[in-house]
Parts: structure tokens; sequence; C-alpha cells
């Protein structure tokens, strides 16, 4: 797993990181750590990009500091802003960004705050965080309802999921994905109690600072200026193309679904990579 890449920590972020070309900052979601690449970093690197993998700020081996007031510590804008010091610490200025779940949402982020900075920009199962929450009425809350609990007041999810966390872990990934994850365990080994705490501090910022910056940049037309490539996971050929809410946020825009759940890199990599190597050597 992860053969010929090299390990580091800068500024409280663990990463993995290896190749020479073009460079790629792989974002993972929740609940997961960077190993869900470990099936197409590889190729990435192979097909001659420098790929890059942290943990993002509160989950796996990196540093999970306090949320401060209204959980601006993981607000997705303060993420992004690390995460492009990171890079630029592994002489990177200028890169693409590919963002699962959570990880997407610092993408897409990224590219709004950083538009001199990101080059391409790929998402994975998601849509923006303002437009989830304006998605979420009715009986669609039900399949949603992580977003609420998570980002009630502390200690309140903390509490509840410290009861059992693989149990809570393993039943949320079993439930969004179509195929058994390889990582799972690995995944339930990081589940410490400070990632718990970092985790809901994460939804917590979903629910507010987050929104905010995302209605402030909605309502003054701003938009995502770089090549942009949506993939979703689409098991039954049922689910709804996410590509109209998109069309909202960036210019230059292309995506399909992958035959899989949620978990895209892990469920079907053969199919994520292709379609990653293609976007970035478009």
């Amino acid at each position: 797993m992860f053969e010929g890449f090299e390990t580091a920590e800068i500024a409280g972020v663990h990463l993995r990181h290896a190749g020479s070309g073009p460079p790629v900052l792989l974002l993972h979601g929740y609940p997961q750590t960077h190993l869900m690449w470990s099936e197409v970093a590889p190729g990435l690197v192979a097909a001659g990009h420098a790929v890059v993998c942290p943990d993002v700020r509160g989950y796996g081996a990196s540093h999970k500091p306090p949320a401060g007031e209204r959980a601006i510590g993981y607000s997705k804008r303060v993420v992004a802003a690390e995460l492009v010091e990171v890079m630029a610490a592994l002489g990177h200025e200028r890169f693409a960004v590919v963002g699962h779940d959570r990880g997407g949402r610092v993408s897409y982020r990224m590219a709004l705050d950083h538009p001199g900075v990101v080059t391409r920009l790929a998402t994975l199962d998601i849509v923006p965080t303002l437009d989830q929450w304006e998605s979420m009425q009715g009986t669609a809350t039900v399949g949603g309802f992580h977003w609420s609990f998570l980002a009630q007041p502390s200690p309140f999810p903390e509490r509840l999921i410290g009861s059992d966390p693989g149990y809570f872990l393993r039943t949320l990934c079993e439930k969004w994905a179509a195929h058994p994850l390889p990582n799972l365990e690995h995944y339930v080994a990081a589940f410490t109690e400070d990632a718990v705490r970092a985790s809901c501090d994460d939804y917590r910022a979903g629910a507010t600072i987050d929104v905010e910056l995302d209605r402030a940049d909605r309502d003054a037309g701003r938009r995502i200026a770089c090549p942009t490539l949506v993939l979703w996971g689409d098991p039954t050929g049922k689910r709804p193309s996410p590509l109209p809410v998109w069309q909202h946020w960036a210019d230059d825009l292309r995506g399909h679904a992958l035959p899989c759940g949620h978990f895209l890199a892990e469920e079907a990599p053969a199919e994520t990579l292709a379609a990653l190597v293609a976007f970035l050597a478009a």
C-alpha cells in the first residue's frame, strides 16, 4: 500500500507523497483517512503526477486542535488555507485538488478562496454545503440525519458516539457503501476520542460558518473558474445527477456517475482513477 511514497508531517498535517510532474492534492472524507486513496494514488503517480495524500485536520494522524468559537478552526476556509501552505512547503505553488465527501468541501472552498492556486478541481459524491442543507427537507432528512446530529453542541454527539464508536462508524459506512470497504477497520481504529470530537467540530462548522461562506459567495455571484469534474456514485442508475446544482457554481463543468456507492475511490478504484487521469490530462 502506497509503495514508493514518503511519509511526512508538516505543521501538524500527516501525509504521504510521491512522484513528479503536475501536482495533485487528494483529500479524503468522513470518517476516513488518506488510506482511502491507496488504490488511486499510485496510479496517478504512474500517470506522471506528483501526488500528495494528507490526513485532513481532525482525522487520522493529523493534528486535532480546539475548534474555537463557532467551530471556526474546522471551517473549510481554515482547513483549505492550511493545506495550501502544506503544498507550498512541498514546493507546489499551483496544483489540482481532488476531494471526496468532507474533503470535497475543503476542495471547492479552496478553489473559491485560492483561484490562483487551484488549477483543476474534482469533487466526489457531494454538492456544495449550502445546497446540501437546502435539499434536506421532509423525509430527505432521514438519510442525512448525521448532518444535524454531528453538528449538535458538544458534548452531546461525542458522548453518544463514544458509547460504541465502532458500531456507529461501521453502521454509517455500511449504509453508504454498495460494496465492502477494504480499509474499514483502519478507519475504526483511527476513530479515537479526539477524532470523534474533531469530526463533530467539522460538522458544526458545516452548519455555521461554512454555510455563511457559501451563501456570501452565491449571493455575490462568485464562481469556480478552473475546470471542474463532478463524480458521484450510483449503483442502481436511478440517482439524480448533481450537475444541475454544480452549474450554479462552476464555469467549466463536466462529470458522470460511477457504478458504486458513496466511496468511489474504494468501491470503484479503476473507474475513479481512469476518470481522474483523463480529466487531469485534458
